[in-house]
């Protein structure tokens, strides 16, 4: 015995957007987006206001993550070039998460420039926008954590040889913006 769905029923899974709705001849999803043009004029705004904003701070983690990865702590050596604390376990740690931070603050720069460029049509607020943003402020997040990661290295690399204690406060220092970034 088959149950026949009743289409009348909105919560019914039959029913879609594209149905034409017989009062004003229109789709249903034309009548959705009419009724909400403001609301979707103040996402856009919203987006827009938003993907500057953290397009700037990626741009910023950008640039010091480069100029990081060229002025590395303990200096070069002036023969090689190389630097000189190469060999160390702590310098190969600060370079991997400077090198994280400088590749996920590009992302997220790509990924708002895309939001920025959007069209903003009504259907790209259902999937493709909310993907972008989210991507965004995921790499984004990773670019400060990595950030963080690696000042904190740089810390441990410069303050070591005097202050074998030095570890513990700076690994709590450094993981007090990630846990409150968690709790909030």
């Amino acid at each position: 015995m088959k149950v026949k769905k009743d289409e009348s029923d909105p919560s019914s899974e039959s029913l879609k957007f594209e149905k034409t709705n017989k009062r004003r001849g229109k789709t249903y999803w034309e009548v959705f987006v009419e009724q909400r043009k403001g609301l979707l004029q103040e996402a856009g705004q919203w987006m827009k206001d938003t993907s500057s904003s953290c397009s700037f701070v990626a741009i910023l983690i950008t640039a010091v993550a480069f100029a990081a990865a060229f002025t590395v702590p303990g200096g070069n050596d002036n023969n090689t070039g190389l630097p000189i604390l190469l060999k160390k376990t702590s310098f190969m740690v600060f370079m991997i998460a400077d090198a994280l931070a400088l590749f996920s603050s590009i992302t997220a720069t790509l990924m708002f420039l895309a939001i920025l460029t959007t069209r903003y049509a009504p259907k790209d607020f259902l999937r493709s926008l909310p993907r972008k943003m989210i991507l965004g402020l995921t790499f984004l997040f990773l670019s400060l954590a990595f950030m963080l990661v690696a000042f904190g290295t740089a810390l441990m690399i410069i303050l070591s040889e005097r202050w074998k204690w030095i570890y513990i406060p700076i690994t709590l220092l450094a993981a007090v913006p990630i846990v409150l970034f968690a709790i909030l």
